[in-house]
């Protein structure tokens, strides 16, 4: 793992809970991704989420952000986000996996 993607979605409230199962529901669909080394969902506060994931190489990267995943999130910001989410790449600099 040299690089990754970091995710912030901030739902509307009405939707929280909607939101909340689609990134659950999300990990079925990251676990099919070759090149997604680790996939990672998680909430943060009542309507704001975030996913963070990792890649080898750039082209896993690519691969995700061109995925099922992505288009979800993006189809969801139409009606259940209150924007478009945030999704910055990092570079890892260090990392421990049990």
């Amino acid at each position: 793992m040299k690089i990754g993607l970091l995710a912030r979605i901030e739902a509307k409230p009405e939707y929280a809970d909607k939101v909340e199962a689609m990134l659950r529901e999300a990990v079925a669909l990251a676990e099919r991704e070759q090149h997604t080394v680790t996939w990672f969902s998680f909430r943060q506060d009542a309507t704001t989420f975030g996913v963070f994931d990792t890649f080898n190489d750039e082209q896993g990267r690519q691969a995700h952000l061109e995925g099922r995943i992505a288009a979800a999130l993006m189809g969801a910001a139409q009606t259940m986000l209150r924007s478009a989410p945030v999704i910055t790449p990092v570079d890892l600099l260090g990392v421990k996996v049990s």
